[in-house]
Formats: structure tokens, C-alpha cells, sequence
């Protein structure tokens, strides 16, 4: 179904060409063909979530700017797969919609709408753009700057969502689950006070705790950590520069001269019992995951930038300062000490694990492995590392010389006992003839390459975070 050839211009933006260009129109396709056989086990949906502009902006693009737009893949656990993608109706994209253009400014380039978009849909657009989670019979877009955005199994946009009315601000793109009791942990930050809030919502869905964290500056904050007992904060010095956000300006600064600190909260406490501990600035876009062992030591592990790697400035920074690495944080909150240490020197991101390990001592962890990471050309997947934490090794898999990826995500074989049984997920485009396909990879032997692949019938552009959604989930 064709949505808007017409009114779209190809654009030089890094960020709106190449891998990252826009797709056109929204489709269903059945019958998909497949190469190898696909587990019976995966039964359900992938899907995956990222930024897929409408119409041509109206000023500065950002990478994180873009309308969201969800790919899902459904595996039906006979062998056969179909596809379908939806644009995330938010109410901005629908006033553009209405008028015909772009209307709402980005992160790098911020401008007031006009007094009629401002009344449709708000100062931004909740783009809904970062990730898709599924909970409490949900499944929620997410973007951290807005509320979740719920959608239908078919990725029909049904509107915002804010927990019948309990959850007061924005919501992060990256909650953490506890398999235990299936309750979904998260936060939302604020360029305004309170600049942070913690929230709790039950398997069934429902927001039963908040409580906010007083962290006395307007920092980005991407992700977090939790453990069975507390909840990590990673303060770092990536600021809202609201004044120059008014003005037309870059909405964050990077300010590694305001320092930078871990804070560990009770995961049952409230914000003000955090504890917070001075460390060397960096960013952490992602992390892995977290444990704690029985004296009360905290690890983390994530991906650490020297400052952080997406520029919202004019001027580049040195590839030394925005390439991740994979680090591990030991934190001893009782004695206010933070020892880090590198775990690998291969540049990386898009950390994910067995997510029935989060919070817990864990063994198996993947990060997408990168062919280029530079400041002019950008970053491009290409294939998967796993790491083996227990034996301290790696496993690397490449999808080929001319293909890049995305983030590669653990599907988990219900059937299995062990944390790595099941498969590695993920799209991946050929640069040569813009095909794409799903893939899919053994977890308990990624280097034996693809036990099977489905054959899309179009280009997958490069996105952000998805989840597996088993059938019986």
C-alpha cells in the first residue's frame, strides 16, 4: 500500500540515506520464502522498532528525530513467516499528516510549532521511535522523551498510554523486566523538575509504585540497571541546555567538567535513599545487564564512550571519544568505591542478554558487532559478539562483507534449560542490492552461521531496539 512516494525528496543526510533512508509505504506480506529450516520453537513475533521519517524535515535531522516505525516478523512454528510494518501514529505525524508536511523541530534543531500543532499534539512529537516492548498484554512503542504509545498485535496505533492516568511524565525506551515476579521496572527523566522518576508496574499491567530521585541536574539518561535488590543510576554529564533548546540551539550538551556518578537505590526505597559515588566522566548509551552477590557488591556491565558518541553539536568528536567498548562497573555503595575495568577491545553496542537473567548473576551476553564506527560515516552493524563471562572468552559471527545489521536479540528455546538455549535474531540488509532478510542463529553456536532465514520483500531500515514476543508469552 503506498503511503507517500510522491512527497518525499532523497536527502545527503547520512541519518535519511543509505542504510538509515526512509521505506515508503506500509505492507503485508505471507508466505515468505525460507532458507534452511526455522525452529518450531519460534512461535511468536519478532518485532523491532526505529526511527523512519515521513515527510522531509524542516530543519537540522537527528538520528533519534525520526516517526516510529515498527517491522514485526511472525513465525508461525510450521515453518512458515510473514511480515508486516506500520508507521507509529502519533498524534504530531497525524497533524503533519493532516497539513502536509513536517511541523515539530528535532534534538539538534528545536522550533515552537505552530499554536494549532501545539493544541493537536504538544511542544514535541512523541515520536515513539526507540522500542517495543510487550507487558500486561500490551505492547508498547516507546521513546524516552513521551508516554508509551500502545499498539495492537497488528502494530495498529491505538494512542498513548499512561497507565489509566497514574504515570506523571515521560517513560524511558528501556525498562527492565523481572522474570520473577513479571513486574516491569522503569523510569522517565525531564529537562524540568523533577528531573527523574522511578516506576514499578505489576504483571497485570498496573502502575503500583513511583517515586522520584532527586538528581539536582537535567541529564540524559538512557538506560539503567537493576538487580533484585536495587536499581543503578548512571549519572553522566549529558545535559538539556533548555535555554538554548528555546533558541533554536542543540538541545544537549556534553559537560564532562560537571563530573559524573553512580547511584545505587534500594530497589524497594525511595529516591532519596540513593547513594551517590563520584567516578570519571564517560556515556553509556547501554548496558548488559547487573548482578549482585551476597555481600552486597553490585556488577554491571555496558557499553562505555569516552563522551558520548552521538554528536549533537556542529563539530564531530575524535573517533577515540565516541566508539563503546564493553566495561565492567564493581560497585561497593557501602564503602563509596567504583572499580572499572575494560572487557573487550572491540568497538560494539546494542548490548542484550537471556532476559531471564536480568538482574541476576549471568554467564552469556551478545552486543552487535560494528565493521565501521567513525564521527563522519557513522556506525555500521555487521554481525554478533557473545560473550562467555564464566570463562572470560568470545564468539564472533559476521553476516558478510557487504551486510549490516542491527541490534541482536536472544529468543530463548522454551524448551531449553540452560541461559543460552536459543537463538540470536535479527535483520540484516545487503548493501549491494538493498535485500533484507530475517536471521536467525543459534545461541548455543553462533560461529556455525545461520541455522535458517527468511527472505523479506523489502529493505529493512537500519532501526533501534525490538523484542521477541513469544506466541504463548
Amino acid at each position: 500500500m503506498s503511503i507517500i512516494d510522491e512527497q518525499w525528496v532523497a536527502s545527503d543526510n547520512p541519518y535519511l540515506s543509505g542504510q538509515y533512508e526512509p521505506v515508503r509505504d506500509e505492507r503485508n506480506d505471507d508466505a515468505l520464502e525460507v532458507v534452511g529450516d526455522l525452529p518450531a520453537a519460534l512461535r511468536g513475533a519478532y518485532m523491532r522498532n526505529g526511527g523512519n521519517q515521513f515527510f522531509n524535515p524542516p530543519g537540522k535531522y537527528h538520528v533519534f528525530d525520526g516517526d516510529g516505525m515498527v517491522h514485526g516478523i511472525h513465525l508461525d512454528g510450521e515453518g512458515g513467516a510473514s511480515y508486516a510494518n506500520r508507521w507509529v501514529r502519533s498524534k504530531g505525524l497525524e497533524y503533519e499528516r493532516k497539513v502536509g508536511h513536517a511541523v515539530f523541530g528535532g534534538l539538534s534543531e528545536f522550533s515552537f510549532p505552530e499554536p494549532e500543532a501545539m493544541e493537536a499534539a504538544g511542544m514535541f512529537k512523541n515520536t515513539a521511535n526507540t522500542n517495543i516492548v510487550r507487558h500486561g498484554g500490551r505492547h508498547l512503542a516507546l521513546m524516552e522523551g513521551g508516554r508509551p504509545t500502545e499498539l495492537s498485535g497488528d502494530l495498529e496505533t491505538l494512542g498513548e498510554f499512561d497507565f489509566d492516568g497514574a504515570l506523571r511524565g515521560a517513560m524511558t525506551a528501556h525498562p527492565r523486566m523481572d522474570a520473577a515476579t513479571g513486574e516491569m521496572l522503569f523510569f522517565g527523566y525531564s529537562p524540568l523538575e523533577p528531573h527523574l522518576r522511578f516506576h514499578v508496574a505489576s504483571a497485570s499491567g498496573d502502575l503500583v509504585r513511583s517515586t522520584e530521585v532527586p538528581i539536582g541536574r537535567p541529564a540524559m539518561i538512557h538506560d539503567f540497571v537493576t538487580t533484585a535488590n536495587h536499581v543503578i543510576w548512571f549519572d553522566m554529564p549529558a545535559l538539556f541546555d533548555v535555554e538554548a533548546m528555546m533558541a533554536g540551539g542543540n538541545s544537549i550538551v556534553w559537560r564532562p567538567e560537571q563530573g559524573a556518578r553512580i547511584g545505587v537505590m534500594p530497589r524497594d526505597g525511595e529516591g532519596s535513599d540513593t547513594t551517590w559515588i563520584a567516578i570519571d566522566p564517560f556515556y553509556a548509551f547501554h548496558f548488559m545487564n547487573a548482578s549482585e552477590d551476597p555481600s552486597g557488591r553490585i556488577v554491571v556491565d555496558g557499553c562505555r564512550s569516552a563522551a558520548m558518541p552521538t554528536a549533537f553539536g556542529d563539530e564531530p568528536l575524535p573517533e577515540k571519544h565516541i566508539r563503546p567498548y564493553l566495561w565492567r562497573w564493581e560497585i561497593d555503595a557501602s564503602a563509596g568505591v567504583v572499580k572499572d575495568s575494560q572487557l573487550d577491545d572491540r568497538p560494539g553496542d546494542f548490548p542484550r542478554i537471556n532476559d531471564a537473567f536480568n538482574g541476576l548473576p549471568y554467564r552469556f551476553g551478545t552486543q552487535g558487532h560494528t565493521g565501521a564506527w567513525t564521527s563522519d560515516e557513522g556506525v555500521e552493524f555487521d554481525g554478533v559478539i557473545q560473550f562467555d563471562h564464566h570463562n572470560g572468552t568470545s564468539a564472533e559471527y559476521v553476516y558478510g562483507p557487504t551486510k549490516v545489521s542491527g541490534e541482536p536479540v536472544f529468543a530463548a528455546d522454551p524448551d531449553g534449560s540452560a541461559e543460552n538455549d536459543g537463538w540470536i535474531i535479527n535483520f540484516v540488509t545487503d548493501k549491494t542490492d538493498n535485500s533484507s532478510e530475517f536471521v536467525v542463529l543459534d545461541a548455543r553456536d553462533i560461529t556455525a552461521g545461520p541455522v535458517a532465514s527468511v527472505k523479506l520483500p523489502r529493505r529493512v531500515p537500519f532501526g533501534f531496539h525490538g523484542n521477541w514476543m513469544p506466541a504463548d508469552g
